[in-house]
Formats: C-alpha cells, sequence, structure tokens
C-alpha cells in the first residue's frame, strides 16, 4: 500500500489552515481517545439499573473488547515494521507534532484502532451512541493524518481492524458474560451487586 501522494496532500492542507485549526487537531489526537474512556463509565453506570444483564456485559465489553483490540493493533504492528512517514516521505510537509521515534512503526494506526472499536462496542451497548461515536472514530483516524504522523492507509486498516474485531469480540462473549452478571446480581455479595447494580427486578 502507498497513500503517499494523499498523506502529501492532506499534511499541505493542515499547514494552509489557521493556526487555532492545527492546535485543535494536535490536541484532539492527543487526547481524543479521552472521550471514550468517559463514555465507558458512562454507558457502564447508565447500565447497572438496567433490568436486562446483557446490557451490564455490553458495558463492561466495550472497554474490555478495544483493549483487546490495542494488543492485536500491536501485534500487527511489530510484524509489519512500516516506517513512519513524518521521516519517509519525501517532499512532505513537517509534522505537526513530534515524529514519534525509531521503532514506534507506523502500520496500522493505534489510535484509529482503539478508536474504531470504541466506536462501535458502545454503539452496540447503546445504538444511538453511533450518532456520536462513529463521527468521533473517524476524526480521530483524520487527525493522524492531519498532524502528519500516519499514512491514510494507516487510519484506514486501524478503523476497519478496531471495527470488526471489537464488533466480533462483542457479539461473542455477550451471553456468557451477561449469564454472569445474572449470577452476581443474586449473589448478594455488596461490592459484585455494586458493580453489575441490581437491576429494575432488584
Amino acid at each position: 500500500m502507498d497513500s503517499s501522494a494523499l498523506y502529501r496532500d492532506i499534511t499541505d492542507f493542515a499547514h494552509s489552515t489557521p493556526s487555532w485549526v492545527r492546535s485543535a487537531f494536535e490536541v484532539w489526537t492527543e487526547f481524543g481517545l479521552l472521550l471514550f474512556g468517559l463514555l465507558f463509565i458512562a454507558v457502564w453506570w447508565r447500565a447497572r439499573g438496567h433490568g436486562d444483564p446483557r446490557a451490564v456485559a455490553r458495558a463492561v465489553l466495550a472497554p474490555l473488547a478495544t483493549a483487546l483490540v490495542y494488543v492485536a493493533s500491536e501485534l500487527v504492528k511489530s510484524t509489519v515494521n512500516e516506517e513512519r512517514p513524518c521521516r519517509a516521505v519525501a517532499g512532505a510537509a513537517a509534522s505537526l507534532v513530534p515524529c514519534p521515534p525509531y521503532g514506534d512503526w507506523s502500520f496500522p494506526s493505534n489510535h484509529s484502532a482503539i478508536a474504531g472499536a470504541a466506536a462501535l462496542a458502545l454503539a452496540l451497548a447503546v445504538p444511538r451512541l453511533a450518532l456520536l461515536t462513529v463521527p468521533v472514530a473517524l476524526l480521530m483516524a483524520f487527525s493522524r493524518v492531519f498532524v502528519g504522523v500516519h499514512y491514510p492507509h494507516d487510519v484506514a486498516m486501524g478503523l476497519l481492524l478496531g471495527a470488526s474485531l471489537g464488533t466480533l469480540a462483542v457479539l461473542a462473549f455477550t451471553g456468557p458474560l451477561a449469564r454472569v452478571t445474572a449470577a452476581v446480581r443474586t449473589s448478594g455479595t455488596p461490592v459484585a451487586v455494586w458493580f453489575t447494580g441490581p437491576g429494575r427486578a432488584g
């Protein structure tokens, strides 16, 4: 895969934008994933009061599936060993953020994989959240190219890996974890019941 030309176009565009736009993308690309962390907590807290144990299972699986995707992305990254475009693409505009050190490979984009997994996992837990999480994931992926640290194909494959593997993990483990949640809710153990919530029936 070679998306160097598109990379040059996007980084040239980045340098043509106002300074506040560049600053906003620099902040977003570093800290935007924290929004998914806050959503994980909010969705879990909401699910605790839900009568269906499957709601809690999906809420708990969302961050777990995202962590699984991160590990998978790192494994692929360490196998492919693709150099960062901010060092490899001749004639490209300078990256807006420091180029990651040698050995921190480019393919796939971990940020994009995490964002793709989190977006779909949260949407499976609360479907209407897709209206927020999917655009946020796409914006995160775009930001990695905009600031100059990834090729377009890095972020595209990161999103695909995250969305597909994250979705499969949630779908595969929702049933078993829901049964565990139902058992915990009837156990009477205070900490466990606090974590899963008693549900409306409780």
